[in-house]
């Protein structure tokens, strides 16, 4: 037989090995290309969460000085009020450390998640604007610690919903309310655009 003729009778099984070697490197390819987007989901996911705990830190320890700063004129606290100096000098640090965790909220946060936390953090700021005018009497204390805690509900399900994180509602709000007669959670005004392009410079 010629050497055509040998050629011609193995080609097809050289062509099944071409074509079987070329279809496992195909496939080794595309799993190696979904195993990376896998770690980078699930690296970028942790890093995520990280920043949303960090502000969630932040602006909790925030709301914690301010309300109890507030304690006079909270009929309901259980904490004797905090001295103002001490106060001020607490929630110097923490609007650092907030004005940190923000930044990363905003390179790593979706825009849901983003403006919930904005929203929220507005919310804390009404508080601590209060603590800081002490002694002046500040007005509807009751009110601003309430729609707080509506913007801290709000930005844990965005966090929860950017992160995949399923279970269902873990809102709070209702349970902090003053008891059977207190009133219904507040509805938090959306924020203007231009509030939102502040808040994106580190003042929300």
């Amino acid at each position: 037989m010629s050497v055509w003729g040998n050629l011609a009778t193995q080609l097809p099984a050289l062509l099944g090995v071409l074509v079987g070697t070329a279809g496992t490197m195909l496939v080794t390819s595309l799993n190696e290309r979904t195993r990376w987007r896998r770690s980078q989901t699930v690296r970028w996911d942790e890093r995520r969460l990280d920043a949303y705990v960090e502000l969630t830190k932040a602006v909790k320890e925030i709301h914690a000085v301010a309300t109890q700063m507030l304690g006079e004129h909270r009929p309901e606290a259980r904490r004797p009020a905090l001295d103002r100096a001490e106060g001020l000098a607490r929630l110097a640090e923490a609007d650092v450390r907030h004005t940190l965790a923000w930044e990363a909220v905003l390179l790593l946060g979706d825009e849901a998640t983003v403006e919930a936390a904005a929203e929220w953090r507005h919310a804390v700021r009404d508080i601590e604007s209060a603590a800081r005018g002490l002694p002046r009497p500040p007005s509807d204390v009751p009110g601003m610690i309430h729609r707080a805690d509506v913007g801290r509900d709000r930005f844990y399900h965005a966090a929860r919903r950017s992160l995949g994180v399923r279970g269902g509602s873990v809102a709070q709000v209702r349970q902090l309310l003053p008891g059977p007669g207190g009133a219904e959670p507040v509805t938090i005004a959306r924020r203007r655009p231009a509030d939102r392009r502040a808040a994106g410079s580190g003042q929300p």
